[in-house]
């Protein structure tokens, strides 16, 4: 692999990284919150699940004027804590964040709802708290959905290109991961050798992250089983 192949690939997976450690935790919570009955469930799941059906540049742009340094939130960031996220690594990582969080959430859901609610009725007849029959019950259940949800999300941030090149654009060594260098070096001349290992790359990458998932999510599955 040339120095730009492995430069692509390490700051694909560091942002894939970050994108999912970031938002694994939001959501679990809201995976939780989508199986509970509430006015306004409808717009929070609409409003989750957006990022399936709009264009990845429209996420970015939304990222752009929420996020950049003129933006809502983005011009308090950077004034008050001098926090920068556009065209920035982390930048980066927000915007794959948003585009796989709701395969993750669609994961974790059914897990909760796959989950006998006979366990958790005789924990409350016992006198447990909401908040220890989640920790001590739901969650162990839901690990192999967890998982699966988290590398299925790993795996989809590592080929994100439309939200990233929009919010944090296509810099060589901050932003460029494995898709933006293989579009890099499409636009190159005799730079197909490139884009078609990089290609492979990117392909091996996909494979391997949803054969893991699905071999973690049955070992848990299997653990629960017999524990």
């Amino acid at each position: 692999m040339t120095d730009i192949e492995l430069q692509a690939l390490h700051l694909s997976l560091s942002v894939a990284t970050r994108s999912v450690l970031f938002s694994l935790p939001f959501a679990i919570l809201i995976a939780w919150l989508l199986t509970q009955r509430f006015v306004g469930r409808t717009a929070i799941d609409t409003l989750v699940h957006l990022p399936l059906v709009l264009p990845p540049v429209v996420i970015g742009y939304l990222l752009l004027i929420t996020f950049g340094t003129h933006g809502v939130i983005g011009q308090w960031l950077y004034q008050h804590l001098n926090i920068r996220l556009a065209f920035t690594r982390n930048g980066a990582a927000l915007a794959t964040a948003v585009m796989s969080f709701p395969l993750m959430v669609r994961s974790i859901r059914i897990s909760l709802e796959d989950i006998d609610h006979s366990w958790l009725d005789v924990a409350r007849t016992l006198g447990a708290s909401r908040m220890d029959r989640f920790f001590s019950i739901t969650l162990p259940l839901i690990v192999p959905g967890i998982i699966a949800g988290a590398i299925t999300a790993f795996a989809a941030s590592l080929g994100e290109f439309g939200a990233v090149i929009t919010f944090a654009g296509n810099i060589s060594g901050e932003t460029q991961t494995l898709a933006l260098a293989l579009y890099s070096a499409m636009q190159l001349p005799n730079g197909e050798q490139v884009a078609l290992h990089l290609a492979i790359i990117s392909i091996a990458l996909g494979i391997a992250g949803l054969i893991i998932a699905e071999w973690l999510a049955r070992a848990a599955r299997r653990r629960i089983v017999h524990a």
